[in-house]
């Protein structure tokens, strides 16, 4: 139901929020995906995570009724399916390249016969309980490809193209660090940069997202209003630094 809510969203153009995780706790999952986030997702490419942890934390986001993504480490196939095993709704794939790196890890994503993902009891058909509904698999995860280097860029139309793709998202330091101006946001090639992947997406009819990295109000809707719908806002990490920082200000 929220994969098909989530899907329904992007296609009517509503910008869908998310929190991003990069500390391994359920308790802090379960406040996160309690607060205004449609979405929370675990980074497990510079996050503390391993598959053990994923369960519980995946559990404590539904709790809220709020939809768990999983952002996979360097493209490992075998880490998409042990997620999506743990429970997740869907796959944040990093530095996607050209569409062939997409289509195949996709198809790690798919169960059979669509794709190559092995099925088994797990958590996300209740340990065999709803193994028969499960392996129908009539509702495919969610699929998000980041675009985070200059190399993708030459690509991007064929990667737009991959059946089964839900939205791209912009990795603003990678992107922006393959053309060597590591952070530099506002450089005016960047900034031409990001909307070309924009109007690309939008002709192609994929939903494009960027990561703002500061968790301001004002910026976050800068980004809404020029057509940004996959947005993941500030990290657990930068939220908490940022708390206490202001707790011991003094004015």
């Amino acid at each position: 139901k929220n994969i098909k809510n989530f899907r329904k969203n992007l296609k009517k153009g509503k910008a869908l929020i998310g929190g991003w995780m990069q500390l391994s706790n359920s308790n802090l999952a379960e406040i996160m995906s309690n607060s205004n986030y449609n979405w929370v997702a675990v980074d497990m490419e510079h996050g503390s995570f391993s598959i053990g942890d994923l369960p519980d934390i995946f559990r404590a986001i539904e709790l809220n009724n709020k939809l768990s993504l999983a952002r996979v480490p360097n493209k490992k196939v075998e880490v998409c399916a042990q997620a999506l095993d743990a429970g997740c709704a869907g796959i944040i794939i990093p530095n996607i390249k050209n569409a062939s790196e997409l289509i195949s890890i996709r198809n790690a994503c798919y169960l059979s016969p669509e794709g190559s993902r092995g099925v088994g009891n797990s958590r996300a058909n209740l340990f065999g309980e709803k193994f028969t509904e499960y392996k129908k698999g009539k509702i495919k995860p969610i699929i998000v490809a980041m675009i985070e280097n200059i190399v993708s860029i030459k690509n991007l139309e064929k990667i737009l193209t991959v059946k089964g793709l839900d939205a791209i998202l912009i990795g603003p330091h990678d992107l922006s660090a393959s053309m060597g101006i590591t952070g530099k946001f506002n450089n005016l090639k960047f900034k031409l940069l990001i909307k070309k992947i924009k109007e690309l997406s939008k002709k192609y009819k994929i939903s494009c997202g960027i990561h703002v990295i500061e968790p301001k109000y004002k910026i976050l809707q800068k980004y809404i209003k020029q057509g940004y719908q996959f947005l993941p806002y500030g990290t657990d990490t930068i939220l908490l630094n940022n708390a206490l920082k202001k707790s011991f200000n003094k004015k």
